[in-house]
């Protein structure tokens, strides 16, 4: 990256990562509890993978490399009257701890405010110091 990172860009594209972080926890607990007819369709929680984007001055940022697919395995339930049941009457459940999603999105939710925080402190100190030239 050749041009600079203010600090605009910096908390702009990590409250952008925070918010890919934040939806993908959100359709992991909307999913949760789901069911499929076989293993293969069965719904598994999504997480974003990040990377380092760095300027040339050394000021680094966050970017999402991709989202991955987790590699738990879904529940196998006997429920013989459930529509979606195989032929051995079993269904699967997806495979989301909704536990840990919930900390994730509260620890998701609380990486975003701080961005806010960073960028509401240095507009106040950019205000500030064009009040000093009035």
């Amino acid at each position: 990256m050749a041009a600079g990172l203010s600090i605009f860009d910096i908390s702009g594209r990590a409250m952008s990562a925070q918010l890919v972080r934040l939806n993908t926890t959100a359709s992991n607990l909307a999913n949760a509890g789901t069911v499929a007819g076989s293993e293969a369709e069965a719904f598994r929680s999504m997480k974003p993978v990040f990377r380092t984007v760095m300027d040339g001055a050394g000021r680094a940022t966050v970017a999402v490399d991709q989202v991955t697919t987790s590699k738990m395995a879904p529940t196998k339930r006997h429920d013989p009257d459930n529509p979606l049941a195989d032929a051995d009457g079993n269904v699967w459940e997806a495979a989301v701890d909704s536990a840990a999603e919930l900390v994730e999105m509260v620890e998701t939710a609380r990486q975003y405010q701080n961005n806010v925080q960073v960028l509401d402190t240095a507009k106040g100190l950019i205000n500030e110091t064009l009040r000093l030239g009035q």
